[in-house]
C-alpha cells in the first residue's frame, strides 16, 4: 500500500471549505462542494477505488490555498507523474495538484505538522482591483501601519487566545504558539499579514486581522492588542475579517 502526499493550490471561492460536510449538512443545501470531496472523487476516476484523503487541516468556506498538503492510502501501480496528470485532467479548474510524492507509511498530513503560515491579504487604495477582488479585502481608508506592527508583535510566543476564537465554537484548549507575525505594504498598495505558528484555533487568523485592522483605523487605542489577549473574550477583539483574503501559504513539516 502506498502512501502518497500531495501539495495543493486551490481558489477556495466556489467552494464551502476543505473538509467534506456530513450527510444531515449536505441535505440541507444540496449545492455545497467541498475541496476534499473534489478531489477524492478525482482520486476515484483515476485508480477505480475510493480513498480517504487526510488534509494538513481544514480551510473555512472561501479561504485560498497556495500549499495545502494531503495524503491518501492507495494500491494503484500508476507513477507519481501521471497520478498528477491525471488528477489534474479530471479536477475542477480552481483546484490543482502541484506536487505528488512517496511519503512514508507512518506519514499523516495532519499530525506530522510542526507549524503552517497564513497569509491575509489588504488592497488598501480608493479602488477596487477586478484581478485582486477574490484574493484580497479592499479597504478604501488609510490604516497606522506602524502602529499594526507594534501590535501585532505582542501576539507572539505561547498565548491563550481563546479571544480571537470563534464564537460558539468548543476546543479543547485555545493555546497556541505564534512563531512569527509580519505586516508589510508594497507600492502596489497590498498589505499582507502573515502569521506562522505550530496551530489555529477556528477563524483565529481572521479575527486577529479584524482586530489589527481596526488598530490601523483608530478604532482601537494603542496597547488594545495586549488587552484583548489577556481577556480571553472573544467580544473584547475586532470583527472576523473576509474569508477572501485568506491564503494557506505553506505547511511545515
Amino acid at each position: 500500500m502506498r502512501n502518497v502526499k500531495l501539495t495543493i493550490e486551490y481558489d477556495g471561492t466556489n467552494y464551502n471549505g476543505w473538509q467534506v460536510q456530513n450527510s444531515k449538512f449536505k441535505i440541507q443545501n444540496l449545492k455545497l462542494k467541498t475541496i476534499q470531496e473534489e478531489i477524492e472523487k478525482a482520486i476515484e476516476k483515476i485508480t477505480a477505488k475510493k480513498s480517504k484523503l487526510y488534509g494538513s487541516g481544514r480551510t473555512d468556506s472561501g479561504v485560498h490555498a497556495r500549499a495545502q498538503v494531503a495524503n491518501f492510502h492507495t494500491n494503484t501501480s500508476l507513477s507519481l507523474n501521471k497520478l498528477k496528470r491525471g488528477l489534474n485532467a479530471v479536477l475542477p479548474k480552481d483546484i490543482s495538484i502541484i506536487k505528488t510524492e512517496e511519503a512514508d507509511k507512518d506519514f499523516h498530513s495532519r499530525f506530522n505538522v510542526k507549524s503552517k503560515i497564513y497569509r491575509y491579504t489588504i488592497l488598501n487604495r480608493n479602488s477596487q482591483s477586478p484581478f485582486l477582488k477574490r484574493y484580497s479585502l479592499h479597504l478604501p481608508y488609510k490604516l497606522n501601519l506602524l502602529l499594526m506592527k507594534k501590535e501585532a508583535r505582542v501576539l507572539l510566543g505561547k498565548h491563550n487566545f481563546k479571544s480571537f476564537a470563534a464564537t460558539g465554537k468548543i476546543e479543547k484548549s485555545a493555546v497556541r504558539a505564534i512563531k512569527r507575525i509580519t505586516v508589510n505594504k508594497n507600492e502596489d498598495s497590498l498589505i499582507t499579514i502573515d502569521i506562522e505558528a505550530d496551530g489555529f484555533l477556528y477563524n483565529m487568523v481572521r479575527n486577529i486581522v479584524g482586530t489589527l485592522i481596526e488598530i490601523g483605523r483608530g478604532k482601537l487605542s494603542p496597547g488594545s492588542m495586549k488587552q484583548i489577549l489577556n481577556a480571553k473574550d472573544r467580544t473584547k477583539a475586532g470583527p472576523t475579517a473576509k474569508a477572501c483574503g485568506l491564503c494557506l501559504i505553506r505547511v511545515k513539516y
